[in-house]
């Protein structure tokens, strides 16, 4: 019995750590993705466009496998809300930068074509602002559902007692502020990159952070895990 225990313990530290390693890569790679493709505006250099697509890629990846990591531990306190949480993280907001990094791609054509003189400028500019509007209107539903899977994430953390209920209780108010963010930008009372807007998403940004870095060096409580492991032995009984 003990050395189940033992070994149970020791497969969720290594669930933890690399939980908190796929929020640092991931967070990475969105960084670097909108560095390539640019904050304000979508770039026009094709070598530019490829390295974001790639970093877009890495972080979906990155990010849909937490959900996926988490799930077997998650619906031990409450399947529903976990099943949630990784339809939204894992599977809608994944298609999301799928879509927008396809987007990307089809411009790095569009803009290649345009160089090589198989489109004319009137063309070019016509399916230049096509894909333009599909990104931005593609990142607006983004904007709403990653915020949505967070909330679901962080009332499980925060109910299961995993971490210090400091960080999830932190993360469900900076998930709430980033709702908050995108909507003031949907409905043009704040612009992209303002110092508000700015404000407004960093909490989120510092949380994932600490979180990730206390998954890694601490792990779960182990009080919580025994308590979750308990709960599910009485519910098979």
């Amino acid at each position: 019995m003990n050395m189940i225990k033992e070994r149970s313990h020791g497969t969720k530290r290594k669930t933890a750590i690399i939980v908190g390693a796929l929020y640092i890569i991931g967070t990475v790679a969105g960084i670097l993705s909108k560095v390539f493709i640019g904050f304000t505006k979508v770039t026009t250099n094709e070598n530019q466009i490829i390295m974001a697509a790639l970093s877009g890629l890495i972080m979906a990846l990155a990010l849909a496998m937490v959900p996926v990591m988490m799930f077997p531990i998650l619906k031990k306190h409450n399947e529903p809300l976990a099943l949630g949480y990784v339809i939204y993280r894992g599977a809608l907001e994944t298609v999301t930068t799928i879509l927008m990094v396809a987007g990307w791609l089809f411009l790095a054509i569009v803009n290649q074509e345009y160089i090589t003189g198989t489109l004319d400028a009137s063309n070019f500019q016509t399916l230049r602002t096509l894909l333009l509007k599909g990104h931005d209107s593609i990142n607006v539903i983004s904007q709403i559902i990653f915020p949505l899977g967070a909330l679901m994430f962080y009332a499980l953390l925060f109910k299961s007692k995993l971490i210090p209920r400091w960080i999830s209780g932190w993360g469900f108010i900076a998930a709430i502020l980033w709702i908050t963010n995108a909507f003031l930008g949907i409905f043009g009372l704040i612009i992209q990159w303002s110092p508000i807007q700015v404000i407004l998403s960093m909490p989120i940004f510092f949380q994932e952070m600490v979180m990730a870095v206390w998954l890694i060096v601490k792990g779960f409580n182990p009080s919580a895990i025994a308590a979750l492991s308990a709960k599910t032995n009485i519910n098979e009984i």
